[in-house]
C-alpha cells in the first residue's frame, strides 16, 4: 500500500510532463519552441514534436498565403494629375524565425504595419515615376505597373521574412475636389464631338439636297425638252394632216374651219358681235336661195 500511495500521484506527475511536452504541428501553420525568449527549434511540418515543459513554450504562426488591404493615399503621376488609390497584397510567412526576430511579440499586427508602410512606399515610387502617366495607371497597362509594386516590395519584404505574392489596385479614382473639373471637361470633349459629328451631317445634308436638285433639275428639263419635241412632232402631224385635208376637199375644209369659228365666236350667253351682214364669216350661215 505504501508504495502505491507514491506511485499513482507520481505517474500523474509523469503522464503529465509528458503531455506538456508534446505539441501538434497543423499543416496550415508554422511552429517556433522559444526558451526564455531565444528560438531553440523550427517546426514547419505537420505532426507531433517535442518541447521542454516549463521552460520551453510553442509559437505558432499561419503557414497560409494572407491578404493586407492598404490605407487609401494619394499620388502624382508624371502629369500632375493626382489620383486617389488603394491596393491589396497577397503575402505569406517565408522564414519564420527572421519573421520573429523582426517583429517580435508584436506577430502579425506588427508585419502588416511595416509591410503596409513598404506597400505604399513602393506605390508612390511605381506610379510617380517618369512616363507614368494618369491614363497609364487607368488604362490595362497598369498590369505591369502592379508587377513592378509586387517585386519592389518583395526585396524590401524580405527583411520581415515575408514574401509578397501579389499586388494589386483596388481602385484608382481623382480626388473629390478634381472630379467636377474632370467631369466638366469630359462634357466639353463630347459636346465638342457632337457639335462636329452634326456640322458634318448637316454638310453631307447640303451635299444630298443640292445632288436631289440637280437631279430635279435636269430630270424636268429633260422632260420639258422631249414634251417639246413631242408638241413639235404632234404639232408638225396635224399640220400634215390639215394640209392633206385642205388638198383633198378645200371647200369642206373652209367649212369646217368656219364652224369652228362659229363655235369659240359665240360661245357664252353674254356673247356679241358687231359686223356688217355682207361679210365673209357668214358666209355659211346664209341662204342659198336669197328670197329665204
Amino acid at each position: 500500500m505504501g508504495k502505491t500511495k507514491f506511485f499513482i500521484p507520481f505517474l500523474v506527475v509523469v503522464v503529465f510532463l509528458g503531455l506538456s511536452s508534446i505539441f501538434v504541428v497543423d499543416e496550415r501553420e508554422k511552429a517556433l519552441v522559444l526558451q526564455f525568449g531565444q528560438i531553440k527549434a523550427v517546426k514547419e511540418e505537420p505532426g507531433l514534436a517535442f518541447k521542454i515543459p516549463f521552460i520551453q513554450e510553442v509559437v505558432r504562426y499561419d503557414d497560409r498565403i494572407l491578404s493586407l488591404d492598404t490605407d487609401t493615399i494619394e499620388v502624382t503621376p508624371s502629369d500632375d494629375r493626382r489620383l486617389v488609390v488603394d491596393a491589396f497584397a497577397r503575402y505569406r510567412i517565408q522564414d519564420v524565425v527572421q519573421f520573429r526576430q523582426a517583429v517580435g511579440i508584436g506577430g502579425l499586427g506588427v508585419a502588416e504595419d511595416r509591410l503596409s508602410s513598404v506597400l505604399n512606399a513602393q506605390i508612390r515610387e511605381v506610379l510617380g515615376a517618369d512616363q507614368v502617366t494618369s491614363d497609364t495607371i487607368l488604362s490595362e497597362n497598369r498590369r505591369e505597373l502592379m508587377r513592378r509594386i509586387q517585386r519592389q516590395s518583395q526585396i524590401s519584404a524580405q527583411g520581415l521574412g515575408l514574401d509578397v505574392v501579389d499586388v494589386r489596385l483596388k481602385q484608382t479614382n481623382l480626388p473629390e475636389q478634381n472630379l467636377d473639373a474632370t467631369f466638366a471637361r469630359m462634357r466639353a470633349e463630347r459636346e465638342r464631338e457632337a457639335a462636329d459629328e452634326i456640322a458634318r451631317g448637316n454638310e453631307a445634308a447640303q451635299r444630298v439636297r443640292a445632288l436631289a436638285d440637280r437631279t430635279v433639275t435636269e430630270t424636268l428639263s429633260d422632260a420639258e425638252r422631249e414634251a417639246q419635241v413631242v408638241r413639235g412632232e404632234a404639232d408638225a402631224e396635224r399640220n400634215a394632216i390639215f394640209a392633206e385635208a385642205f388638198g383633198a376637199d378645200q371647200e369642206f375644209f373652209a367649212f369646217y374651219r368656219s364652224l369652228e369659228a362659229y363655235e369659240k365666236s359665240l360661245k357664252g350667253e353674254n356673247s356679241s358681235m358687231v359686223m356688217t351682214p355682207d361679210s365673209e364669216f357668214f358666209d355659211y350661215l346664209r341662204s342659198a336661195n336669197p328670197d329665204q
